[in-house]
């Protein structure tokens, strides 16, 4: 998991991003760990950048990238 930052949100503790591989890493605030496969860049920095973390990964990550969970 690559270095993690952490975020202001009610749904999301940490998000993580390599640019290599592409990969998101997503901690939840329910300790729940997802990565998310081929994500762009930009929509890595758009996630940093929102307003609301939690509705940015509704409306444009979960169910829109391959994802799985690591614990």
């Amino acid at each position: 998991m690559e270095n993690l930052t952490k975020v202001d949100s009610s749904m999301v503790y940490a998000i993580g991003y390599d640019s290599n591989t592409k990969d998101l890493d997503v901690v939840f605030n329910t300790g729940n760990i997802w990565i998310y496969r081929d994500v762009p860049q930009n929509v890595y920095k758009e996630l940093l950048n929102s307003r609301s973390v939690g509705t940015f990964m509704l409306n444009n990550i979960i169910d829109y990238y391959k994802e799985y969970k690591t614990n």
